[in-house]
């Protein structure tokens, strides 16, 4: 079986524990054609390429394209699916603060937690007993929220619109939808998954203000773990930049190269509207929070599919873990 002959259909969104790109893979692997000049392209690209749809660059085509031949149709819930994607991955923070992400086919999860035995410092002699690591599960299921937005648009007020604008309004669902993720994130990160694992919480040494001495008692407060990543609200990021110690050209070297900004102690800084007012939420990255999707993003191919988009929901539904508390620390600005 080839790309122009593989068999679409939409039965083939409805698998729950496979999306539709895994099963067109399965069906057409890419591996099939190394060497070949379609060699870098997924076999859904493949399929755009079968039916004649550019869905961006010059020359896109319009949402019509995709209904010309009742086949193509089917490849449009897709088309939606990684427009929303594209949005969520390029605007979220999410991917700079989780340490894993976990995938399941179920509505129920236990995250896992971490007890030390024993000093791990001190030295065993001989035929003394090894101190432990156990690993439990939480007492607690890990909260799964589903989020999501509504495509409202009649398929005539969009058919004649060019795919790579319409990507561009998809792509702004998906950022949305990133933020609500991150709202979440934020929740778990200063008040713990429901396994009485709530951050640590310091506040500033003088009210209103932010000083250098701060984020240095906010350091020391990480023994085991680093201090790597710091997440503010956007009145604390602006006191921040302020701080003689944040305004060397070095830092502003990071901040025009990748536009990220790094502080003078390593850790990378980000700054979101999540984040309560006068917070600076201290992690590390590494060792701090767990994703856990139940689903990805999803659509309601059927409506979609028949072009009546005026009420197609995109969902995903995600949850966070905390994996080890003391990963985390927490700062407010003292208030007078």
């Amino acid at each position: 079986m080839t790309y122009e002959s593989t068999q679409l259909d939409r039965s083939m969104y409805a698998t729950a524990s496979k999306s539709f790109s895994r099963i067109l893979e399965e069906l057409d692997p890419s591996e099939n054609y190394k060497g070949s000049e379609l060699v870098g392209l997924d076999a859904y690209q493949r399929q755009l390429k079968r039916f004649d749809i550019k869905v961006a660059g010059e020359g896109s085509d319009t949402v019509d394209k995709f209904f010309k031949e009742p086949a193509g149709a089917v490849l449009f819930p897709e088309y939606i699916v990684r427009a929303v994607r594209q949005g969520m991955d390029e605007s979220s923070i999410l991917s700079n603060i989780i340490a894993t992400k976990t995938v399941i086919d179920t509505m129920d999860y236990r995250g896992v937690t971490s007890e030390n035995e024993g000093n791990a410092v001190k030295e065993v002699g001989e035929g003394a007993q090894i101190p432990q690591t156990v690993l439990k599960l939480k007492d607690n299921l890990i909260r799964l929220i589903k989020r999501g937005r509504m495509l409202c648009a009649s398929y005539e007020a969009v058919r004649h619109q060019k795919l790579d604008l319409f990507t561009v309004a998809l792509r702004q669902m998906g950022a949305t939808m990133a933020k609500s993720q991150l709202s979440d994130a934020v929740d778990v990160l200063m008040n713990g998954d429901g396994n009485r694992n709530g951050a640590k919480k310091l506040t500033t040494a003088a009210a209103g203000e932010v000083t250098y001495a701060d984020l240095v008692a906010l350091w020391n407060e990480f023994e085991d773990y680093q201090m790597n990543t710091l997440l503010v609200s956007p009145d604390v990021m602006a006191k921040l930049l302020l701080l003689p110690e944040f305004q060397d050209t070095g830092a502003g070297d990071i901040f025009n190269a990748t536009g990220m900004l790094k502080t003078p102690m390593g850790a990378m800084l980000y700054k979101s509207t999540c984040v309560p007012a006068g917070t600076i939420i201290a992690l590390d990255r590494r060792y701090a929070l767990e994703m856990v999707c139940a689903s990805d993003v999803q659509i309601d191919y059927d409506k979609v599919i028949d072009r009546q988009l005026d009420r197609a929901a995109v969902t995903a539904i995600t949850g966070f873990s905390k994996i080890f508390p003391d990963a985390v620390r927490v700062m407010t600005v003292k208030t007078a």
